[in-house]
């Protein structure tokens, strides 16, 4: 068989694929991936596994601990510089690859919303309390993206994640997050999807602003670099009090850094590391990393966080097992 009547073949088969069996697996491969160890290999700044067609530099790969995936989907450089200004930071868009370079690639889950890419969100949402949180009902994704599309088929509500509805989440901006949500069999499925691409950040408030953290915090947790990198799970109640309340105001306040020159310094390479859980008042659960030097990143933005130094210490010094 040609590789291109396998590959016009195989998009066939994924497009006809019922959303019931693509959500299954889903939650197949979730369980899966939270039983396995995770090892110390980082998502690129680009949100996306890239190599192999000019986008991704060295540094890109070198938070893959040196591997090269066999292709890109989409690339966005690891921040930059705002022109003009000292502080800001511009995240330019995905770049979407070019179809006929024949190149694959490996994705993560991702959504096309008026002509953005939005992608799997680091703030998680139970099932049980998503519909609690579920907006305007905004479309259906289709199934037609897969590793050999072209930017062609990044056409409205395309998405690599089958069919499900979309729908704004209420309390956040639809420009910023949106919700898939999907019944089958009396089971929820539901994810959150952000678009964190395509915007300047000048200040911690550009991006944490939309997650309305301050005042919302219901309840926190921590966690070890070691816990982490190992599945292991070992959450540790992080008390609420000035602590908590004085890096949130300064988290706000915080000066962006571009990813690409601390990851080729070496940021990855210290497991001086805590991660921080952050369950808000309406269940959503938020995610951040903390990083020894005073730094904070949050999923998969291509940008650090250098926060006010008290603050930061005074946080993470009352993180002890």
């Amino acid at each position: 068989m040609k590789e291109e009547e396998f590959r016009t073949n195989y998009k066939k088969a994924v497009n006809s694929m019922k959303s019931s069996q693509t959500m299954k697996q889903g939650l197949v491969d979730k369980m899966e991936q939270k039983r396995r160890p995770r090892k110390i290999v980082y998502v690129a700044a680009s949100v996306l596994l890239a190599a192999g067609i000019g986008l991704a530099g060295p540094s890109i790969m070198q938070q893959l601990n040196g591997t090269a995936s066999p292709g890109q989907v989409a690339q966005v450089d690891p921040g930059t510089p705002a022109a003009g200004t000292s502080a800001g930071i511009v995240i330019p868009k995905i770049e979407l690859p070019d179809k006929s370079s024949g190149v694959s690639a490996d994705m993560i889950a991702l959504v096309v919303y008026k002509g953005n890419i939005y992608t799997q969100a680091a703030t998680r949402i139970d099932a049980a309390d998503a519909p609690a949180l579920l907006g305007e009902k905004l479309g259906r994704t289709t199934g037609g993206i897969d590793e050999w599309s072209g930017k062609d088929d990044y056409i409205e509500l395309a998405s690599n994640i089958g069919e499900a509805d979309i729908y704004t989440v209420k309390g956040y901006d639809s420009g910023f997050l949106v919700m898939s949500y999907t019944e089958i069999d009396g089971q929820v499925y539901a994810e959150l999807y952000e678009h964190t691409n395509g915007i300047t950040i000048s200040s911690g408030a550009d991006l944490f602003g939309k997650l309305n953290l301050e005042g919302r915090i219901a309840s926190a947790q921590w966690e070890s670099f070691s816990s982490w990198n190992n599945g292991q799970q070992q959450y540790l109640p992080l008390p609420e009090g000035a602590a908590l309340d004085g890096f949130l105001s300064a988290l706000n306040a915080a000066k962006p850094l571009a990813a690409e020159p601390l990851t080729e310094q070496g940021i990855y390479d210290s497991e001086d590391r805590k991660i921080i859980y952050l369950q808000l008042d309406d269940k959503a659960r938020v995610e951040l990393t903390l990083f020894g030097q005073g730094l904070v990143r949050y999923g998969n933005a291509p940008v650090f966080f250098e926060v006010e130094s008290g603050a930061f210490q005074a946080l993470w010094n009352s993180m002890n097992p």
